[in-house]
């Protein structure tokens, strides 16, 4: 039996809400592990204290916030080699990264980014919100605001960074930047648009969505890993 017809498991793990540094990091153990074939797909959901990330287009002027201002605010910055501009991490946002291999899914680039549109949209339908797609700016929008990032990374056909939905997320936060880079769109939150829930339900929610549009046959959870001794999401 090849790759392509092995019944594919997905592990799951929830970091709780940690800085994002450390939770980098053990993005990049796990991708080792995943192209080295020790472990299987992995998924990891996470809620970030407050951050501004730099994907690999972004432009330093896409940050309007001085430095004085983001550290009243609590916000750090950091550039990171995922695709896309700038985005906000931070309290009330679900953020999920992916570690996958493409081989196993059976899927290119353009067809993974899709599928990750796919569950986010079958999430916010799960709550009445109906969500649509751009093609050139990737992401889930409801009309002209964009109410989850996509930004992702793929090495040796392996997946690293992920999505961020707003959910119940300070959106006062996104004027200390230039969303994506996009001047003419705005942001939203599930919030905004009416729906009271919690991370864990849309976690939830989403990891249903997922695991179908993936095919995934068995899903299990598991605690992050401690490599040499210490817990790389500790804080």
């Amino acid at each position: 039996m090849d790759a392509a017809e092995a019944p594919k498991e997905l592990v799951v793990m929830n970091l709780g809400r940690r800085r994002y540094g450390p939770v980098h990091e053990l993005q990049e153990t796990l991708v080792a592990q995943r192209k080295a074939g020790d472990i299987p797909d992995t998924l990891l959901f996470v809620e970030h204290e407050p951050v501004y990330t730099l994907g690999r287009s972004a432009k330093d002027e896409h940050v309007l916030m001085t430095a004085a201002e983001l550290a009243q605010r609590g916000i750090d910055v950091m550039n990171i080699g995922r695709g896309g501009d700038v985005t906000y991490h931070g309290p009330g946002q679900l953020v999920g990264y992916p570690i996958c291999s493409l081989a196993e899914l059976g899927r290119g680039a353009v067809g993974y980014v899709s599928g990750l549109e796919k569950a986010l949209l079958a999430t916010l339908a799960s709550y009445g919100i109906e969500g649509n797609t751009d093609p050139i700016n990737r992401g889930a929008w409801v009309g002209m605001n964009k109410v989850a990032a996509i930004g992702v990374r793929i090495a040796n056909k392996v997946t690293m960074h992920g999505f961020a939905l707003n959910v119940t997320t300070d959106m006062s936060a996104y004027a200390g930047i230039v969303p994506c880079g996009l001047h003419s769109r705005g942001v939203t939150s599930m919030a905004l648009l009416g729906v009271e829930t919690t991370l864990a339900d849309v976690a939830a929610r989403f990891l249903e969505a997922f695991t179908v549009e993936f095919n995934y046959v068995r899903v299990r959870r598991s605690l992050p890993p401690k490599p040499g001794g210490g817990d790389p999401c500790g804080s």
